[in-house]
């Protein structure tokens, strides 16, 4: 029986994806896999039964990833399934930006007492007037799961719309509109946007690119907005911005000190992904990604081990092997077996960074003493014996 722990409250969409072969326990300490959406996992301590983590949804920083990989344990994220969601947000916040629609409706409130609030609203809209957005240009900077969905839909908006994303997937790629302008340097985004959307992850690179000097290169009354990660943008910077009137909207899913009461901000309580929808497709594929992981060892999306799959095993035994990525390390995989008088039937191995994983089908049983002998080679992390 394999046991799992939900840090967070997990859809049962995905929850009923676990067959009873699984069994949900309240203590992670306990635990062969792990759920989690928001919860921190830096601080916790985990044990060496734990195999995989799955987060349902994108961004990892509650995760400490390498702490994980060190110890043999692959972490998992769901790209793509919140990205309808937060598409639709973005580009709400486009038109919310676009026209005054927040401080309208603040005013219809304050003057709901009003009886002649009819009348007065005639005289009063013009405060609130503002821009279409069709015929604008629309730069997006990121062209991953959400990237691609919002450039598509600006085009059937009718924007005119600019991609930037020097590291683009193929499957990415297939997926854009052809009525999408590739932009191979990002200053051309800055210089000629109208409003520029940015959905790259958190990195020691991307941290803060939105700062003064990317600013400075912006259209004036330029509208930025961020539904990725806080920190892309240097918001001292674009709250200076704002004042002096070079940008005149920032719409932040992230609200914190800084943004909450700046003029000119747009702030949503991180609602991008706070769906049904989205919520149900992410633990639905976290649950997937482990239970493939689990019982087939194959690894899809994870942030910490390369991608590496053979399906569903037909041999008589496979062996996943989590370890270092250092030379020699498969001949002296194939040199135990081989002194075991095993047959290999077939070998994937992948890498990434500083690790590796390999995945052995055999024609025997592996004993438990040669799976012993392989834990105690030297840049060796986890092994397991699947079937």
């Amino acid at each position: 029986m394999l046991k799992y722990s939900c840090l967070n409250p997990i859809s049962e969409k995905g929850i009923e994806l676990f067959s009873e072969e699984y069994e949900k326990v309240e203590n992670y300490q306990d635990a062969d896999a792990i759920l989690v959406r928001s919860a921190s996992m830096h601080d916790l301590e985990l044990s060496d039964k734990l195999e995989a983590v799955a987060r349902a949804g994108a961004g990892v920083n509650n995760i400490p990833l390498d702490k994980c990989a060190e110890k043999g344990i692959v972490v998992f994220n769901t790209p793509g399934a919140n990205a309808n969601g937060v598409k639709e947000l973005v580009i709400c916040g486009m038109l919310l930006a676009s026209r005054d629609i927040v401080a309208g409706i603040n005013w219809v409130q304050y003057d709901k007492e009003d009886e002649n609030i009819a009348k007065t609203a005639e005289k009063q809209k013009k405060q609130y007037a503002g821009c279409e957005i069709q015929g604008k240009k629309l730069g997006v900077i990121g062209l991953g799961a959400i990237g691609v969905q919002v450039a598509n839909t600006a085009i059937h908006l009718g924007m005119k719309v600019y991609g930037y994303d020097p590291f683009i997937s193929v499957e990415a790629a297939w997926k854009l509109s052809g009525n999408i302008r590739h932009i191979q340097d990002i200053n051309e985004i800055y210089k000629e946007c109208d409003y520029i959307t940015i959905h790259v992850p958190l990195m020691d690179s991307t941290k803060h690119m939105i700062n003064a000097e990317a600013i400075n290169m912006m259209k004036q009354n330029v509208v930025v907005l961020n539904f990725a990660r806080d920190l892309l943008v240097d918001e001292d910077a674009m709250v200076q911005a704002l004042e002096e009137g070079k940008v005149r909207r920032y719409v932040t899913d992230f609200p914190n000190q800084t943004t909450a009461a700046a003029k000119g901000t747009i702030v949503i309580p991180h609602l991008g992904a706070s769906t049904e929808e989205s919520e149900d497709n992410c633990a639905m594929m976290a649950v997937q990604e482990l239970r493939d992981y689990m019982e087939n060892g194959n690894i899809n999306h994870s942030v910490n081990y390369p991608t590496c799959d053979m399906g569903a095993c037909s041999h008589t035994c496979r062996v996943a092997i989590n370890h270092r990525n250092i030379k020699n390390m498969i001949s002296q995989f194939t040199t135990v077996l081989g002194e075991a008088d095993l047959n290999i039937a077939n070998l994937v191995n992948g890498s990434k960074g500083e690790y590796a994983y390999s995945l052995i089908d055999l024609d025997q049983q592996v004993s438990e003493e040669v799976a012993e002998k392989l834990r105690k080679l030297d840049g060796v992390l986890k092994v397991r014996v699947i079937k």
